[in-house]
């Protein structure tokens, strides 16, 4: 049964038990602060168990794309060795929000497996929790009584907290769960050795398949429990590992899911992928297939990433991604010998096997299949860098071992991968003080660690079952109550509480906008509100202190003039967003901002540089939106497909409820959900301040609108004034600045030419100087020449004389500057290196710099050490 075919199948069973079918949420969260990723089907569910928020129905399922990578769930290291972990991976899940529990959950698990895939009922064993009495929970009786109606209890297996009790995190929703494993080994294998003790024991063809999660609890901050408003089922099954079961193969690349992608890897670079069949393959095929199984696996995550709306980058959730491309480019260069780009072909394939389900890898494959090319063009001149880099390192290296520190400073400062380095070193006979890289890891990690370590007090309720909402569309200022507050101690910024408001006017960080500031006051004070945010259903209010009387009434105060010019940039960056679909064409899509009160910033899909006429062109569109002065037409409460059918931009990676917002100014029409101007005329003017590239495919335009845009008028203004007043008042300024320039450009030539007829004098002085020393003509001497002048002359006496070495001292402008000139004859023969010699004469000049072996320059900061730069020149000629 091929891939498609089981998953449709998995969602028209479901669909039949009352299930509502739902698309996956993007693979990068954006609205809860403890995850990076969707690392479960559960994630984009979380508000529903904690009472956060009513679901569209109580019965969920669906298929979630899914990537562990970092934190708690890490597969990463293990992916490419074994068959069966991955780092994006399908999730397969039923849910029930406080409506059926586990007989139901058991019942249609045991029937889906059984009754319509068809699978062995001998070849499946199942797991209920043992009990944990520390923690006064017990053994899941229940569950063990419901699974003996379909299995054998031998066939039933006891397991502890740690593989049937699931927990998200350190906190959160959480309960004990019953797995269902699969034995895919041979009969005889299966007869030799029961399945039964091979559960849980990484075995790889004895693999769970499915996780029943009953969902009871939430784990508070103190690691203590307590029972949730209501039970709830969560279950997952992995989609890869069902394949594996359902096409007969003993290994997740085996299947469809990953058949095509290898196929292409092998098309590309002409070698050989051996399934997990075969036995006794050689060292340098197994290293083949590890490195294939990486990058087929590496590449569906990465593009999907992307196609979210999650580009490579050096921070957060963007430097995860670029961590496991990188991974990926690294196992090819290493162990497949692919020197330029590749693995951005795959893209295509993975859209054609996948595009039904997840149609954004179609409409985005252009833009992921130009982001990974270049990531890829990037790291492997990384590679080329760092393989140079690592020579220095083992040139420089006193007996067999390399400096484990050194080898972390080419891994955390140019990115080159540590096992890439010992594999090298081995290779030429050195070794790796792998304890040194170690250490010195581990204190960065430190380093790292604290500076972003954050622990969070569980919630005190003052207000239970009160619905939030949020009244900031229509005010700012509005008379609340604190509903619950929590206390939050970071390393970086210390101690701060986070209120939730029973109706608050402050905007929370979303969409790009900032979130809100101000003020919560009451009769005898004022606490101030440093930011906004949203952490799944809640709107949290970030303050240093604690009101006096936490339960009393307040009033909610937003900063109006900080709302007002973050209102203003949004509105502007919609009317952007149009301009640009407009001039450079509908392949433009959003693909990240920031709305600021001081200035916005659009990212956007294009892949050319934007010309200065474009940008006019840009820029005068949205000024005239501005001067039509359009009124806002907001519709708060419109059906998606009813909004996108009318022309709504919606955003890829973005996750839309049944119900949107709906903002349109004249013809610009997106979903959205942050504040806005009520009339275009309230923007003032729109300019941009800059435009260009910040990834391939993706252009950035930074611009300012209403105070900001005043302010730089205002500085353009005055500045033309002083330059008037620089320039004597001129009729014409611009003609009086060109005629400047071209009196400039002329005196500039007659200098330089006299520099010439100069540095020709001092030639023939410096000749009667030049000494004889061990068969090289040598001269050390200060000039009183710039650094061209200095290297003219040098490249001079090169060409009249053989076996030449000079090196000049010259002061132009209080910049001490050593220029070192070596006859090309005597580089070799001599040992002598022009790069190597003015970075340690650069010493005395407080400076250094480089070059190429006859010729390098190095510039100072120290002129008073000239002279003894000077004086040890000729110590390279004894």
């Amino acid at each position: 049964m091929k891939s498609q075919e089981i998953r449709q199948k998995f969602l028209n069973f479901f669909e039949e038990k009352g299930h509502l079918i739902v698309p996956s949420a993007p693979i990068v969260l954006k609205d809860d602060p403890t995850l990076m990723f969707n690392n479960s089907g559960m994630a984009q569910f979380k508000e529903y168990f904690l009472g956060n928020a009513t679901p569209k129905s109580k019965r969920i399922a669906d298929t979630q794309k899914c990537l562990r990578v970092s934190g708690k769930h890490n597969d990463l290291e293990d992916v490419g060795f074994d068959t069966y972990h991955h780092t994006m991976f399908e999730m397969l899940g039923n849910w029930s929000f406080g409506d059926y529990f586990k007989k139901e959950a058991i019942a249609w698990a045991w029937e889906f497996l059984t009754e319509v895939l068809k699978l062995e009922k001998d070849r499946l064993y199942v797991s209920v929790f043992e009990g944990n009495p520390a923690e006064n929970v017990p053994f899941d009786q229940e569950a063990f009584d419901l699974w003996k109606q379909y299995v054998a209890e031998d066939r039933i297996i006891l397991g502890n907290k740690k593989d049937n009790f699931w927990e998200m995190g350190d906190q959160g929703p959480c309960g004990p769960c019953s797995e269902i494993h699969i034995d895919l080994r041979t009969d005889a294998e299966r007869a030799a050795v029961s399945g039964f003790s091979l559960v849980n024991a990484d075995h790889p063809q004895v693999v769970e398949i499915w996780n029943n999660v009953f969902m009871e609890f939430n784990r508070k901050a103190d690691g203590s429990l307590e029972k949730l408003p209501a039970q709830h089922v969560d279950t997952g099954m992995g989609f890869e590992r069902l394949c594996m079961a359902m096409q007969g193969v003993t290994s997740n690349y085996d299947t469809d899911v990953f058949t095509p992608l290898i196929r292409k890897v092998e098309e590309i670079t002409g070698l050989k992928y051996t399934d997990n069949t075969v036995k006794d393959i050689t060292e340098q095929q197994n290293k083949t297939n590890i490195a294939i199984r990486v990058i087929v696996d590496h590449v569906r995550a990465v593009a999907f990433a992307i196609a979210d709306g999650q580009l490579p980058s050096n921070n957060g959730a963007g430097y995860v991604i670029r961590r496991i491309l990188r991974r990926a480019i690294r196992y090819g260069f290493t162990f497949l010998g692919t020197k330029e780009p590749f693995i951005y072909q795959l893209v295509e394939v993975l859209a054609v096997q996948m595009g039904a389900f997840f149609p954004e890898i179609v409409a985005q494959k252009t833009l992921v299949e130009n982001v990974i090319k270049e990531e890829e063009a990037s790291f492997l001149r990384t590679l080329e860098q760092g393989l140079h880099l690592l020579d220095q390192v083992i040139e420089k290296t006193n007996g067999k071992v390399v400096d484990g520190a050194k080898a972390f400073e080419l891994y955390d400062t140019f990115g080159f991968p540590i096992d890439l380095t010992a594999l090298i070193l081995r290779e030429k006979g050195f070794e790796l003080d792998e304890k040194g890289f170690e250490v010195a890891m581990n204190k960065q990690k430190t380093r790292s660690r604290a500076a972003s370590e954050v622990s969070t007090d569980d919630w005190t309720i003052l207000i239970s079952g009160n619905v939030e909402q949020f009244v900031g569309y229509d005010q700012l200022e509005n008379q609340v109550k604190i509903t619950r507050y929590r206390k939050v101690d970071s390393k970086k910024d210390g101690q701060l509480f986070q209120l939730v408001l029973d109706a608050t006017p402050f905007y929370p960080e979303g969409g790009g906008q900032v979130g809100d500031c101000g003020l919560i006051v009451s009769a005898n004070e004022a606490i101030q509100v440093i930011d906004t945010k949203k952490e799944n259903n809640l709107i949290l209010h970030i303050v240093r202190e604690l009101p006096a009387n936490v339960e009393g009434t307040f009033t909610a105060k937003v900063d109006v003039d900080a709302r007002q010019q973050s209102m203003a940039n949004h509105s502007a960056t919609h009317l952007l967003h149009q301009a640009l679909r407009t001039i450079l064409g509908t392949h433009v899509e959003q693909k990240g901002s920031l709305v600021s009160p001081t200035h916005l910033r659009f990212d956007f899909s294009h892949f050319a540089k934007v010309t200065e006429e474009e940008l006019q062109q840009v820029e005068d569109f949205v000024n005239s939106r501005i001067h039509e002065q359009l009124p806002l037409i907001e519709r708060r409460s419109i059906p998606f497909n009813q909004a996108v059918a009318e022309g709504a931009m919606a955003l890829f990676g973005e996750k839309y409820g049944d119900e949107v917002r709906a903002i349109r100014f004249g013809e610009s029409m997106e979903l959205c959900g942050g504040t806005h101007v009520q009339n275009t005329a309230d923007i003032w003017q729109f300019k941009i301040v800059s435009e260009g590239a910040v990834a391939a495919g993706i252009r950035r335009i930074e611009a300012i609108t209403n105070k900001a845009a005043r302010a730089f008028y205002a500085d353009q203004e005055n500045t033309l004034k002083e330059l008037k007043a620089v320039l004597k008042n001129p009729q014409d300024t611009l003609k009086a600045v060109v005629a400047l320039q071209d009196e400039n450009a002329k005196l500039k030539k007659q200098v330089e030419q006299l520099l010439k007829e100069k540095a020709k004098n001092l030639k023939g002085e410096l000749k009667g100087q030049i000494q004889l020393i061990n068969e090289v003509s040598f001269l050390a001497v200060e000039v009183d020449l710039d650094a061209n002048g200095a290297k003219d002359l040098a490249y001079e006496l090169g060409s009249e004389l053989t076996n030449l070495y000079v090196v000049f001292g010259s002061n132009a402008n209080d910049k001490p500057m050593l220029t070192c000139y070596v006859s090309k004859e005597i580089v070799e023969v001599k040992g002598l290196n022009a790069g190597q010699i003015v970075r340690e004469l650069g010493k005395y000049i407080q400076g250094g710099g480089g070059g190429q072996a006859f010729f390098a320059t190095a510039g100072g900061k120290n002129p008073a050490g000239m002279k003894e730069a000077i004086s040890h020149a000729i110590d390279y000629l004894k």
